[in-house]
């Protein structure tokens, strides 16, 4: 999507203030035409954090926090041999709590307490899929949200800069054209990218809330990274002669 302002064209003894406050002069011996523009440029998404996690019940603390603590040393040592490198596994949240007796249906079955952890593990879009199955099949049967992420933001903004740049060029050739004058050079410009919205990208949930023994052959969740979006806005001033 591109949007176009045009600032106007100066033929005679004028100024203006650019955005970034900076003001410049024109003249007749310095003759302008100043637009402003955005345009969009995309990637697909190269880093996906996942959302790993588990809950487990049991009738009493000792024995809840022990089943807690068994499945998430699994979960992580699954993770850890799959190969995902410890510095890219964050806690995000650990809690064992007692039961509150409105859970009629858990209290009728002598459950009392509750153990539940969650992690974010950052890896390789291309390897979301396999690494949530690994965590799965390892005992986090509350999992599934993925955050997808570019590794060079930086990257697809400059391209959605560059777009937007060429675009307010050929909009000033064809106001210059029309003032029967010839374009001249790019005397300023300034860039003003858009604020990026968590966490890069967007969350894509794929719910695993139960936690069936593991199946022979079982298969990763076909899973792909979505494409991420950055936009750019130019302010560009070229000369006509």
């Amino acid at each position: 999507m591109k949007t176009v302002l045009i600032a106007g064209v100066w033929l005679c003894l004028a100024s203006f203030v650019a955005a970034s406050a900076q003001t410049i002069q024109v003249n007749k011996e310095n003759r302008t035409i100043a637009i402003t523009t955005s345009d969009e440029a995309e990637a697909v998404a190269d880093v996906a954090v996942i959302t790993v996690g588990f809950s487990t019940y049991g009738a009493d603390q000792d024995s809840t926090y022990a089943d807690g603590s068994r499945i998430s040393n699994a979960v992580i040592k699954a993770l850890q041999d799959a190969g995902v490198k410890p510095e890219a596994i964050e806690s995000a949240n650990q809690s064992l709590s007692e039961i509150d007796d409105s859970d009629k249906v858990r209290w009728a079955k002598g459950i009392r307490f509750e153990c539940s952890q969650s992690w974010h593990v950052t890896v390789a879009a291309k390897d979301a899929a396999e690494i949530l199955h690994v965590a799965v099949t390892s005992g986090a049967n509350d999992s599934g949200g993925i955050q997808w992420k570019l590794a060079d933001d930086d990257a697809v903004e400059a391209k959605a800069a560059e777009k937007a740049l060429a675009h307010a060029q050929e909009i000033a050739e064809s106001m210059a054209k029309g003032l029967h004058a010839k374009l001249g050079p790019l005397v300023y410009a300034s860039n003003q990218t858009q604020p990026r919205t968590m966490v890069g990208g967007s969350n894509e949930t794929v719910e695993i809330t139960a936690a069936p023994p593991p199946k022979p052959n079982l298969k990763p969740l076909a899973i792909s990274p979505e494409k991420i979006q950055r936009s750019a806005t130019v302010y560009a001033v070229f000369a006509i002669e």
